[in-house]
């Protein structure tokens, strides 16, 4: 257990201390349930009822709250990313190995940095680059001349194909399937004919990649994900998929294949992106959106019907179903109001 004072803090995040900096944190809580010797944070001022009442050893919080703390406080400007980078300081989650285990089949033509570490029944396959402080799961799998850079963790039963390629600092989820077949076929009078997918999945550095997630390999380029994305658990990338840099995707959302994406974009929950279009950068999709064309404009864009009650959802959707009928009726009585406009206006005899 990492433990640090709240003056090393102070230096670490560029702080105003207000309180004792000998004081010693040893965890991260939340403002409710927090303790002593933990560290909380306050970043949205409509939450100060709780601020009054923690019992956490001290709290990171914005100047304008200071007033309101009856506990020491470390004055930053975004407590939120000072609280990320806190609990980075003190995270005890274990590491996915330890050392390498003797059930581990790391092929001989494999090169393993000494450092790494693999788990029981990993496979590390023929030509494989696995790079220094690297933590392999157990059960995970490795592909022929797959490359797992430096300072990556890849938990429990990850399975990455030949030839993809995982940038430095990236941490996969169980279950994560990185560089399998992208769905190419061809038909021939009824006849699916498979293509072949000979690209393979480039994914940046500082990413990470959640439970069950796919990553399809390229068919003839490569799928590339860009530095610093977060993809959220059980996410579909299809294959030659462009994601930019420093983007993020909730959970169950799927892309379909060829479509590009720009950098800094956030794509919320389920959300469904057509294939072979182009997303600009900066772009907020919110959750359960259908993105059917390309968007060449940064801003937040929605799809999709809000729920409702079970009664007034039925109305609507029966109404949704008349619209058709709805319009030519509109149409018709505009053009039968344009003729008894025209009809009873006066003519000027002069012309």
């Amino acid at each position: 257990m990492a433990w640090y004072n709240l003056q090393q803090l102070a230096e670490l995040l560029q702080a105003q201390l207000h309180g004792d900096g000998a004081t010693e944190i040893s965890a991260v809580a939340t403002l409710e349930s927090a303790g002593p010797s933990q560290i909380t944070f306050l970043s949205n001022s409509k939450y100060r009822k709780f601020l009054q009442q923690t019992q956490a050893s001290v709290v990171l919080i914005k100047a304008e709250d200071l007033e309101f703390c009856p506990v020491a406080a470390l004055v930053v400007a975004d407590p939120y990313v000072a609280f990320a980078k806190v609990a980075q300081l003190l995270d005890s989650t274990p590491n996915a190995a330890y050392g390498v285990h003797p059930s581990a089949c790391i092929d001989e033509t494999a090169t393993v940095d000494s450092s790494a570490q693999i788990g029981p029944n990993a496979v590390i396959s023929r030509g494989a680059v696995i790079g220094a402080n690297v933590q392999i799961g157990a059960g995970t799998f490795i592909g022929e001349y797959a490359v797992i850079a430096d300072d990556c963790k890849l938990w429990a039963n990850v399975s990455i194909y030949h030839r993809v390629q995982i940038g430095a600092k990236t941490i996969i989820h169980s279950g994560a399937v990185i560089g399998a077949d992208g769905f190419g076929f061809a038909n021939q009078r009824g006849q699916w004919l498979k293509i072949p997918q000979v690209g393979t999945v480039i994914v940046g550095e500082q990413c990470e990649i959640g439970a069950g997630t796919t990553i399809d390999r390229g068919a003839l380029a490569d799928t590339i994900i860009g530095r610093n994305v977060i993809i959220d658990n059980l996410v579909q990338i299809a294959h030659n998929v462009q994601v930019g840099d420093h983007t993020a995707i909730a959970g169950c959302t799927v892309v379909a294949g060829s479509t590009k994406i720009g950098k800094y974009c956030i794509f919320g929950g389920a959300c469904a992106v057509n294939g072979h279009i182009e997303i600009c950068d900066g772009v907020q999709i919110t959750g359960m959106s259908m993105i059917t064309k390309s968007i060449t404009e940064k801003g937040v864009y929605s799809s999709g019907m809000p729920a409702a009650a079970n009664l007034e959802w039925r109305k609507n959707s029966a109404r949704y179903r008349q619209l058709d009928q709805m319009y030519q009726r509109l149409r018709d009585l505009e053009k039968q109001v344009t003729q008894l406009t025209a009809e009873n206006t006066p003519c000027d005899k002069d012309q």
